[in-house]
């Protein structure tokens, strides 16, 4: 006996969704799209930004520090876009035009220190970035679709007024059509919740090899020494250090 091997077409599915909803559930359907390829693409680049500075942080803890001084450590450091090598540049810069009739006024400490932090303070906004984005599709993102299910039964329900008959063909088909909207929202908003939170600790992660540096630099400046150093090799801040050798070329 031959078996029927045809397949019966889903008359409400996204096709469907598509073809017959109106300018208000295609809007809404453009919108979760947008917001999706948003979180997407915050998620990617921010992973990405998020490697390279843990590189420059590994290159950082092992070049700088094996320098003779300050300068020879910032020539060691390569990229353009290194947070590490910027940290250290402004430092030196502040350490080196500590003069003046108004900056004579503020302290060397308080100079450098000020420096040091707007340079950290930069590079903190722009790991920040694009992580409201996230936060944002995933608070609202819910609710759109919801919008779209409450906005497709709506007109289901019209559907249904106008042909005066509630058969489960004309109430099943738009209301599943209609609950697509909020799968769609949730299929939106929690890969944009999950990837805040994991860049949010990333995030707090790679910051912290910053504020070392940062901290280590503004001793060397100072001091000629870094912070929990020992020895006295040169570039690991022996105690035996000063400014002007940390300086000098």
């Amino acid at each position: 006996m031959a078996t029927d091997t045809s397949v019966i077409e889903n008359p409400y599915g996204l096709n469907a969704l598509w073809t017959q909803g109106g300018y208000v559930s295609k809007a809404t359907l453009l919108v979760l799209l947008v917001m999706s390829m948003m979180s997407w693409y915050v998620i990617v680049t921010k992973v990405w930004d998020q490697r390279r500075l843990n590189k420059y942080a590994k290159a950082a803890e092992k070049d700088f520090w094996k320098a003779g001084n300050v300068r020879e450590g910032v020539a060691q450091l390569k990229g353009s876009d290194n947070a590490f090598k910027s940290i250290a540049e402004d430092g030196l810069s502040a350490a080196q035009h500590h003069e003046g009739k108004l900056t004579d006024q503020i302290d060397l400490h308080e100079w450098i220190t000020q420096a040091l932090q707007r340079s950290v303070d930069a590079i903190t906004g722009t790991m920040q970035s694009g992580l409201p984005v996230l936060a944002s599709v995933g608070s609202t993102a819910p609710f759109v679709g919801l919008f779209g299910t409450v906005w497709g039964i709506y007109n289901a329900l019209i559907s249904i007024g106008i042909a005066g008959q509630a058969s489960i063909d004309k109430v099943a088909g738009p209301v599943g059509e209609a609950l697509i909207m909020t799968a769609f929202g949730l299929v939106v908003a929690v890969p944009a919740v999950l990837g805040y939170n994991i860049l949010l600790r990333r995030n707090k992660v790679v910051l912290e090899k910053v504020n070392y540096f940062a901290h280590d630099v503004h001793a060397l400046l100072l001091s000629g020494s870094r912070v929990g150093s020992a020895g006295g090799k040169p570039g690991s801040g022996g105690g035996t250090s000063t400014p002007a050798a940390a300086l000098k070329r």
